[in-house]
């Protein structure tokens, strides 16, 4: 069972030619809204990889829909406060090449209260999984709650925060991060990538594929080759398929493979939440795609 403490957002998406420069009014193509944040993407992700989640999380009750969603994906939406405060939410630029640039809002998902952690993690059982990220507040009480009951923990380190890293790290078993931030982590820390004090490490490497480090065991895989419309909730996608595979007790070779064809897989689909893929789709993409040589 995991457990995933993490934001809720309602995603503004721009299609734009370009991203617009300093001082620029730039005209959209196209305007969509629909559910994000990466919590509730992940949450996504994992329910349709085949996991069980609960999510944790808070949002107002102007977006009692994202809650609505999140169940009809199959998330467990009991642990979700409706606060008297804004939804969070994300203006999402999307260019030509499907790159994207976001701006955060955060609103309600830095509302969260202990009361609510504890309360939602009361059934929590020694070996269940709580995944964390930098979107909500409160992350180092939940990940030693966590600890303290016996459960495993994952951590996401986006947005990037220094000091909030620092916080985490003693509680973490599996961090998960991209090549930008790993790098970030090492300075932060004055460590060099290996010594990162973890003993599950994930690392996306763009192009180059992702590496995992468990324990003594090191796993590599590469990225499958596609066309990408829209690379927006592709990391989220991943670490959901990730993880929902490793709590599912797959090997970290078959986590790593779904993962990275479900993300390879959403980045050619328009949208965010809406689009990560089912499993089904995941498996079939697999059979007629093979990765990119290492």
């Amino acid at each position: 069972m995991l457990y995933n403490l993490g934001s809720i957002n309602i995603d503004h998406i721009y299609r734009v030619p370009h991203f617009p420069a300093p001082g620029e009014t730039l005209l959209s193509v196209s305007y969509s809204k629909g559910l994000g944040g990466k919590g509730a993407n992940q949450s996504i992700a994992i329910a349709r990889a085949g996991g069980q989640v609960l999510h944790i999380g808070a949002i107002g009750d102007d977006a009692l829909w994202t809650r609505d969603m999140l169940e009809e994906a199959g998330v467990e939406a009991s642990g979700i406060a409706v606060l008297e405060s804004a939804t969070g939410h994300a203006i999402i630029n999307v260019d030509t090449h499907g790159e994207n640039c976001i701006v955060l809002f955060d609103g309600a998902n830095v509302l969260v209260s202990e009361s609510q952690i504890s309360a939602a993690l009361a059934a929590a059982k020694a070996g269940d999984w709580l995944l964390l990220q930098n979107e909500v507040n409160n992350g180092p009480f939940a990940a030693k709650l966590a600890r303290e009951k016996g459960l495993k923990v994952a951590y996401v380190a986006a947005p990037f925060d220094a000091e909030k890293v620092k916080a985490m790290l003693p509680y973490v078993d599996l961090l998960s991060v991209n090549e930008g931030e790993a790098a970030m982590v090492c300075q932060a820390l004055g460590v060099r990538e290996y010594e990162i004090p973890v003993e599950k490490l994930l690392i996306t490497r763009g192009s180059a594929g992702i590496s995992y480090r468990d324990g003594a065991r090191r796993y590599t895989q590469a990225v499958f080759a596609v066309k990408a419309i829209d690379t927006t909730g592709a990391g989220d996608t991943f670490m959901g398929y990730f993880m929902a595979d490793i709590d599912g007790g797959k090997s970290p070779q078959e986590a790593l493979r779904m993962a990275a064809a479900a993300a390879a897989l959403k980045v050619t689909k328009k949208g965010t939440a809406e689009a990560i893929p089912l499993l089904k789709d995941v498996a079939k993409f697999i059979r007629s795609s093979p990765p990119k040589s290492s």
